[in-house]
């Protein structure tokens, strides 16, 4: 079998690859009859050079792989056909955008493999950046809380090597006596505590976040049960939360009232409650000035965020009374963190980590016959027609 490791084509350019040089290498130890191909790439941070140093030959050309791996989409127009892809496609959610690249897989005979689709049997997924996202988003909620009230400035988190660097620049920071809330404790959610445990931040319960004042700067992480609450009061646990969704309401402005920095690391459902609304940020009493939001879920749950952000340029700034986007340092403001591609700002950490994740489990299923079922559950299309798994989304490609 002969595995390509395919050249980011999306702007701006993904510096992240799915197998490191290191890794590429293990596995060919390990696997005998594996061949890889890596494709020749200068906006990769481990460089072409890397890969040839391991034993790993790199070729402009990968139509004669039988696999291909990606990060970000392949373009329509470089999609070879009656080939195995591995891709972040961004269509699980029926996005628009991405509606006429579903179509052309289908229509190239493609067999689509989404990184997001790769879960075990209990629908955990296997392979992710997510904590990496929580790494840098930390990071940047830090980051910008210095620029929006000129404390400090700590570089981008891109000039830095690893998380230990991050965290390394954040003991230097000196903040006041805020309050920062953290909503979700999965991938996302655990990195952004991690950045903020490694600053030595203290973490508080509800109770003391709530009712308590400080002579330092505390934060509270906080899961789905508590920031909304049944409409009929009944307090019950987290499946029925996320199988009764529009039983809900947010119950999140009891932190709004006295937090001042808000990083988002929650999972956003179909049909959930919004977390605060365009209403709540203009009541008098909503007194969070900046808001990183990790997930990014443009004109969803957190309504401050009216568009994704750059690592060029990553915050912008929202005036919740006229509901438009000021310069993030206006009085009025608040401060938009919302940068929709964070793993990229640590490209070498969230490649190695996720390669890692991907050699456990999805390598092995190539050789193995697929005996733990990881390929059947992630295929979203086979023979020019959606899997059984993913045939609801059969209305989005015809465009209904």
């Amino acid at each position: 079998m002969k595995i390509g490791i395919l050249r980011e084509r999306k702007n701006p350019p993904d510096r992240r690859v799915v197998l490191s040089p290191k890794k590429c290498a293990e596995l060919l130890k390990i696997y005998p009859q594996l061949e890889i191909k890596v494709e020749s790439s200068d906006s990769r941070f481990f460089t072409d050079e890397d890969y040839r140093k391991e034993g790993i030959e790199v070729f402009e050309d990968m139509t004669d792989c039988d696999v291909l791996l990606g990060v970000k989409e392949v373009p329509i127009a470089n999609l070879i056909p009656n080939k195995k892809y591995f891709f972040f496609s961004h269509t699980i959610k029926k996005q628009k955008y991405n509606r006429d690249l579903l179509k052309a897989i289908l229509a190239k005979n493609i067999v689509l493999y989404d990184h997001e689709t790769i879960i075990d049997k209990n629908n955990v997924r296997l392979v992710a950046f997510g904590i990496y996202a929580g790494f840098v988003g930390g990071y940047n909620a830090i980051r910008t809380y210095g620029l929006k009230f000129n404390l400090y400035n700590i570089p981008k988190a891109e000039v830095l090597h690893d998380q230990k660097m991050l965290i390394e620049e954040l003991k230097k920071v000196k903040l006041p006596a805020i309050k920062v809330v953290l909503t979700g404790k999965g991938r996302v959610g655990n990195g952004a505590k991690e950045m903020l445990d490694g600053m030595q931040m203290r973490e508080v319960t509800i109770d003391e976040f709530l009712n308590q004042t400080f002579e330092e700067p505390v934060y509270v992480q906080i899961d789905v049960l508590d920031y909304n609450k049944r409409k009929d009061g009944i307090v019950k646990n987290q499946r029925d939360f996320f199988n009764n969704p529009q039983e809900y309401k947010s119950d999140f402005m009891r932190f709004a009232k006295v937090a001042d920095l808000y990083i988002t690391g929650h999972f956003y459902g179909v049909g959930a409650p919004y977390i605060f609304t365009k209403e709540d940020a203009k009541s008098p009493d909503f007194k969070i000035k900046v808001v990183a939001d990790i997930s990014c879920d443009v004109d969803g749950p957190v309504a401050s965020t009216i568009r994704s952000s750059t690592i060029a340029d990553p915050i912008y700034g929202y005036n919740p009374k006229t509901e438009q986007e000021v310069n993030f340092m206006d009085k009025d403001a608040i401060a938009v963190m919302a940068v929709d591609n964070l793993p990229c700002e640590l490209p070498k950490d969230a490649s190695e980590g996720f390669g890692d994740n991907f050699a456990k489990h999805v390598i092995p299923a190539l050789f193995n016959n697929d005996e733990d079922g990881v390929l059947q559950r992630s295929k979203m299309t086979e023979n020019g027609n959606l899997t059984e798994r993913f045939s609801y989304l059969q209305d989005f490609v015809d465009g209904k």
